[in-house]
């Protein structure tokens, strides 16, 4: 059985809020269109400079433990199909090796980063590595 840094609950939190923060924008729509009742969704989704949502999320991620950080970077791995489920220590050994700089900046520099861990945690559970 695989030992797992981060519970559930704090995995399912921190998915929810990259997936926020991913379907922001990060270009300005010049011509929302004619309709004005449209005109308020594009800027809903631009994401802004000073915009705290990012920075909360980074802060988030930077103040779990470095076992709890390798965990969501040894479960976006296996998401994206770099690694197996029965591989786990192996692949959190090589997640803490390889741990330089910020494991947020990491993570968000992919965009489908939140649907990659969901599916590596998914891959995890359906073969067995979890209780």
């Amino acid at each position: 059985m695989a030992d797992i840094a981060i519970d559930s609950d704090e995995l399912e939190g921190v998915i929810l809020r990259m997936r926020a923060l991913m379907a922001r924008e990060e270009t300005d729509v010049s011509d929302p269109g004619g309709n004005p009742s449209d005109d308020e969704v594009p800027a809903a989704l631009q994401e802004l400079s000073g915009d705290l949502t990012r920075a909360e999320l980074v802060q988030e991620i930077e103040g779990l433990n470095d076992d709890q950080q390798d965990a969501l970077v040894a479960l976006y791995w296996i998401g994206r199909g770099d690694a197996e489920p029965q591989e786990w220590e192996n692949t959190i050994a090589l997640a803490r090796q390889r741990h330089e700089g910020s494991t947020a900046e990491y993570l968000l520099s992919h965009p489908l980063v939140p649907d990659q861990i969901e599916e590596g945690w998914e891959k995890m559970r359906e073969s067995g590595e979890l209780d």
